[in-house]
């Protein structure tokens, strides 16, 4: 009886992270470039039960196998395309496809976002709404009139008195992960590189299987509501059926107690 009662407090336990992930993914439904992410569990160790005068050896076309529950094993992202958001801002970037941003962090070493939503600061460098210097560095001049940047990463200038030439600054490049699944979520719209995500592999976007960039657009949250709003009832439900398991196997041993001789 007590084998249950652990059992069940295993499923509680992995349905509670389960309504963690969906409450982070509902909490993140208009964050710009979010990837949601879903619990995935496993099986717990079988305990072989070996009936009285069977030896351990013999053939047997069935066992007696007793599960001890269940147990997170990961919270995988999803890099499905997110909704799109016309803001025609030409600052406003989204890649259409694969692909990520690089973007320098304080320390020194690269990020990679897929939030586009880039600004200028104070020296005109291109940067993103947390302050991270776009990589490789790009600046606009301060006599710029006009910003283009083009589906290839392009980022050329009207210069102000000379409307009829176009000055290029610099190119964006985008980096794809043979296992995008395997980058570590820093916060902030910043995954980060891992042994489980592999090298990037930096390229002109359009090129070598990465998307194009598309100029005064956003990628929104891929997470869909509904889904999401399905997924949470059936986490609850199966939350509570776990606990009415324990209360069954409470009740048992209940009756146990009172049994008199």
């Amino acid at each position: 009886m007590l084998r249950a009662m652990t059992t069940a407090a295993s499923g509680m336990k992995a349905q509670q992270t389960n309504i963690d992930t969906i409450a982070n993914n509902l909490a993140n439904v208009n964050t710009t470039g979010y990837k949601k992410s879903h619990a995935e569990f496993q099986d717990l160790l079988y305990e072989s039960i070996v009936p009285t005068g069977r030896a351990s050896g013999d053939a047997e076309p069935t066992r007696v196998e007793i599960g001890h529950g269940v147990k997170l094993v990961a919270t995988n992202k999803q890099f499905s395309q997110g909704l799109i958001r016309q803001t025609s801002n030409p600052l406003d970037l989204m890649v259409e496809g694969d692909g990520f941003f690089q973007v320098r962090l304080p320390d020194g070493s690269i990020g990679y976002s897929r939030d586009g939503s880039f600004k200028l600061d104070a020296e005109r460098n291109l940067v993103t709404s947390s302050g991270y210097l776009l990589e490789p560095p790009i600046q606009i001049p301060q006599d710029a009139t006009e910003i283009n940047i083009a589906r290839d990463g392009t980022v050329s200038v009207l210069l102000a008195g000379n409307t009829s030439t176009v000055q290029d600054v610099g190119n964006i490049e985008l980096a794809r992960f043979p296992n995008a699944g395997g980058l570590m979520a820093r916060g902030g719209n910043v995954f980060l590189q891992s042994p489980a995500s592999g090298q990037p592999q930096l390229s002109t976007p359009g090129l070598d299987g990465l998307g194009e960039i598309a100029s005064g657009f956003l990628e929104m949250s891929n997470v869909e509501t509904v889904e999401e709003l399905v997924s949470m009832i059936s986490a609850q439900r199966a939350y509570e059926l776990n606990a009415r398991t324990i209360s069954a196997a409470d009740e048992m041993l209940s009756t146990v107690n009172q049994l008199k001789r």
